[in-house]
């Protein structure tokens, strides 16, 4: 198998289509989600698709060498709710492993299968995507209306639930990781993170592509980011691709796709729904009319990675790829040396840029103002503070916790989830100004943009700077 980024600079590769959509068609019933061995099982099961790999294992073996037929060049593991946190609708979390392992080591035996039936692919480097979804918590929203500042799991639980399933994605023989339909950054970074993390402690590089998805005509993720903000906020990490997948049908996708192609250093991918679901949230668009959609970016130059996701078939990726076929893949364009930060929108210095404009009344240290509201727990109206510089045209809002009679860490973390929902705030960058390396951490595992960290300094000396 050859090097996906040698490959990836030579030609458009295809990934698959929509899992569940291929499911449907199975018809499948409470029982046959069950099988034997969840027979007496106390919840009901059908729905979680992904347990399929353990019950049903030949259908999703089989639904991957349609798409392998149909031309897919990368074909994603059946694992979209495969942590902990998403396996908790079922009590399935000690499963999660398992899932994930078994789902890479199916796909992977597809593709083998796929090749000696059909030696004439042989010589075609096909790729096992490890498939992360977004799970059904979030880290930048609140599920309680009365508590914006309320959130119902924490980086450090996201970060423990990633690092299970990547382990069993790729130790199950996963070729790459794809974090996908990216609704909240601060999800995704945690992904990365845990990804990061386990593969230094495997001491192995594993290609990661990254896809977001846009919820609406705003041209934003549903935690508030636009497409560059987004792009800013996880380009911290050598990605194999950034891309977009499913909310919108390609038509509704191509003017996002076209600024990122323009912006990343990276790979792009896309892989559009069928269109936008009826009023029956089905998927009218055929094969014919999303290529044709498809083909107009491509022949643009907008792509490396292309393909379907909600609604689409193998009929709607072989028809992508004879369109693939015709068109040369995206050349990416080279990083810049510009410090790129984000909020909910982006903030790029550059020389002509002159100088940033940080607000510095959100400081404890330094506004008596603001540290008596932190002390009192007045955050609403320490909230306007921050919402006044912003007003009066602070491009970066700086935020420190750290005089002695607060607990610095939690003071940071609260106010910062409660900035997260007031996108007027929030849609500039913060900076974390802290001495304490506790509360610098506490405040990234906060933000989902790109931010500045302050006042670190080498006072212990270098050896002790770096081990920090």
């Amino acid at each position: 198998m050859s090097n996906i980024h040698s490959e990836l600079e030579k030609r458009i590769l295809l990934i698959d289509g929509a899992m569940g959509t291929m499911i449907q068609q199975y018809k499948l019933e409470e029982k046959d989600y069950r099988g034997k061995r969840f027979a007496t099982w106390h919840k009901d099961l059908k729905g979680n698709n992904d347990l399929l790999s353990i019950t049903q294992p030949q259908i999703i073996k089989a639904i991957h060498k349609e798409y392998l037929k149909a031309g897919a060049d990368i074909i994603e593991t059946n694992t979209f709710s495969g942590t902990s946190i998403a396996m908790a609708d079922y009590d399935m979390q000690e499963l999660v492993y398992e899932l994930n392992y078994e789902s890479a080591k199916i796909a992977k035996e597809a593709i083998l299968e796929f090749q000696r039936e059909n030696p004439d692919q042989a010589g075609i480097s096909k790729y096992v995507a490890g498939s992360i979804g977004p799970t059904n918590r979030t880290l930048s929203l609140s599920p309680n209306v009365n508590d914006p500042g309320y959130r119902a799991v924490t980086f450090d639980e996201l970060v423990e639930a990633y690092t299970e399933q990547v382990k069993g994605l790729v130790e199950g023989g996963s070729d790459l990781l794809l974090i996908e339909t990216i609704f909240d950054t601060l999800n995704a970074k945690a992904a990365l993170f845990a990804i990061q993390n386990y593969c230094k402690s495997i001491n192995r590089k594993m290609p990661v592509m990254v896809s977001g998805t846009i919820t609406d005509a705003s041209g934003r993720t549903l935690s508030g980011q636009t497409t560059e903000a987004f792009l800013n906020s996880v380009s911290h990490v050598e990605l194999l691709s950034i891309g977009l997948n499913c909310a919108l049908g390609a038509k509704d996708m191509r003017p996002y796709l076209e600024e990122l192609s323009t912006k990343a250093p990276f790979f792009v991918s896309a892989y559009p729904n069928a269109g936008l679901p009826n009023q029956f949230g089905e998927y009218d668009q055929d094969a014919h009319e999303m290529g044709h959609q498809i083909e107009d970016f491509l022949k643009a130059g907008f792509k490396n990675i292309v393909g379907g996701c909600c609604g689409t078939t193998p009929s709607h990726i072989k028809r992508i790829a004879e369109l693939a076929k015709t068109v040369s893949p995206r050349k990416r364009p080279k990083a810049d040396t510009l410090l790129h930060l984000s909020g909910l929108e982006p903030l790029p210095l550059r020389p002509e840029s002159n100088f940033l404009n940080v607000g510095e009344r959100t400081n404890g240290t330094g506004s008596k103002k603001f540290l008596r509201l932190i002390k009192e727990g007045n955050y609403e109206e320490a909230l306007s503070i921050a919402r006044e510089q912003v007003e009066g045209g602070a491009q970066v809002i700086d935020v420190n916790m750290d005089e002695g009679m607060l607990d610095s860490e939690q003071c940071m973390t609260r106010f910062l989830t409660l900035i997260a929902s007031e996108p007027d705030i929030s849609r500039v960058p913060i900076m974390i100004d802290s001495s304490k390396w506790s509360v610098i951490e506490a405040g990234l595992k906060c933000l989902q943009g790109k931010s500045i960290v302050n006042s670190i300094s080498l006072k212990g000396g270098e050896a002790e700077f770096k081990r920090q």
